[in-house]
């Protein structure tokens, strides 16, 4: 089913991770690696027995951006706006199903993430890095603008002033300085990266889903929404989360002073 992702299943299933198995190129997109990350995170998102996703990559780095090679193939064709089109037809779409899913889609950053691979890290749910990993905002570099979200959430995670600084200057950051400005959630050292960065996907990946789900779109909607807006939204996901399986779990274990096993319904 994939050429270029490697899959992991823990957890008896409920915890999938998919590899950029590309280290020759550190890991570059290319439109067949762009649309196997979404079939990824839309199978997933979809398969009730799943309860988390995270994406990782193999070698010493994470992703290093757009293939530029594969990007100018498309010259071959007779076609206008080529470099709006890979974005129209293969960037957004992943975008938008990572934005979308019902599951928790966490990124665990190995290395090196780079224009592209920078913000595949970013606008993932949740972003945990090794100490040596480093982040650069590099379109600028190659004469481009930040895309795969990145005109949408870096001024919103970092504010007007600092997301003009990384995206004028490509500059590269560490990532416990990525975390310091709010970009990312956590950095662990190298050398006990997987065994921490485990601990926190099997904690998520037992905790319930759907409530975690709700919580996610009413954070996309508030970036949009007033106050009152959002309060009203909040009452209804609210109502919603509460006739959950894993509600009446949760009160249940509450009142019989128990852990909770919850089932993602």
């Amino acid at each position: 089913m994939y050429t270029q992702l490697e899959i992991e299943s823990h957890l008896d299933g409920k915890l999938q991770i998919a590899y950029l198995n590309d280290e020759k190129t550190f890991n570059s997109l290319n439109k067949t690696l762009l649309s196997e990350l979404r079939t990824f995170v839309h199978n997933g998102s979809r398969d009730e027995k799943v309860r988390c996703l995270a994406i990782s990559g193999r070698g010493k780095a994470f992703c290093s951006g757009q293939n530029l090679k594969d990007a100018m193939s498309f010259n071959d064709s007779d076609e206008d706006r080529i470099i709006q089109r890979i974005v129209i037809d293969y960037y957004n779409p992943l975008v938008k199903e990572i934005a979308n899913a019902k599951k928790p889609v966490i990124s665990l950053v190995n290395g090196a993430a780079v224009g592209a691979g920078a913000m595949l890290a970013l606008i993932c749910d949740i972003s945990l890095a090794t100490e040596s990993s480093y982040f650069s905002q590099a379109f600028v570099n190659i004469g481009l603008i930040p895309d795969t979200g990145g005109t949408y959430w870096l001024p919103k995670l970092l504010g007007r002033q600092q997301a003009n600084y990384l995206a004028f200057t490509g500059k590269k950051i560490s990532a416990v300085e990525a975390k310091n400005l709010g970009l990312i959630a956590d950095v662990f050292e190298d050398e006990n990266f997987m065994e921490n960065a485990m601990a926190v996907l099997t904690q998520i990946s037992n905790l319930p889903t759907k409530a975690i789900a709700l919580t996610k779109k009413a954070f996309n909607e508030s970036y949009e929404n007033s106050l009152s807006e959002q309060l009203d939204i909040e009452g209804i996901l609210q109502q919603e989360a509460a006739e959950s399986e894993d509600f009446m779990e949760g009160v249940s274990a509450f009142l019989e002073k128990r852990k909770p096993n919850y089932k993602g319904k």
